[in-house]
């Protein structure tokens, strides 16, 4: 029987130990959707997909499916955005957008404006922002936005076209306070 092998661009949202030298990922691809695969001895000194598969990291990988799931075949890295963050408030916004894609993308659907869209809110987050609070909840509600939990009409004036070039104005406190009230609203009815 012969298997059917998938090249594609995925960001790697957490990875899980198994057995002595095995490791799980959870991948957010474009084609694909949220998926876990499974990389055989990756945590040998000599593996050379290792180092590319890191958490918070962007890959081209090669996905096999199998009877028993997902496999991990060849691995190039793009880009790790954890590691190439400027400073540490910026590392915590990139951290903080993966957590966000591994708490609400379930399943293997495709989401290719929501892919498209992480790529470019992870190329804003990777760079020092004067206004780094807003960008945040600006990305977390677009995302929500694009998944159905957040209602673009219900967002403060300012902030209604959802465009990103919004974020570098300033903004008061209290539009940040209707945000977080937005998001933990739709974290709410979520359920995730």
């Amino acid at each position: 029987m012969s298997y059917v092998t998938y090249t594609t661009e995925a960001l790697v949202c957490g990875s899980f130990e198994q057995n002595t030298a095995d490791k799980s990922f959870l991948l957010f691809t474009r084609e694909l959707g949220m998926l876990f695969a499974t990389a055989r001895s990756v945590r040998e000194e000599s593996s050379k997909q290792r180092f590319a598969l890191q958490d918070f990291s962007r890959v081209r990988v090669s996905l096999i499916k199998g009877k028993t799931g997902w496999r991990v075949g060849s691995v190039e890295v793009i880009k790790n955005d954890f590691s190439l963050a400027p400073d540490r408030e910026t590392r915590g916004s990139v951290v903080s957008f993966y957590k966000l894609l591994r708490r609400f993308i379930r399943g293997e659907e495709a989401l290719a404006e929501v892919y498209d869209f992480s790529i470019t809110a992870l190329n804003e987050l990777s760079k020092q922002a004067p206004n780094r609070k807003l960008l945040d909840l600006y990305i977390q509600i677009k995302v929500l936005s694009l998944l159905g939990y957040v209602d673009e009409e219900t967002l403060p004036a300012p902030l209604k076209n959802l465009d990103l070039d919004v974020v570098s104005t300033k903004v008061d406190d209290k539009i940040i306070n209707k945000l977080e009230i937005i998001i933990a609203k739709a974290a709410d009815s979520s359920h995730l």
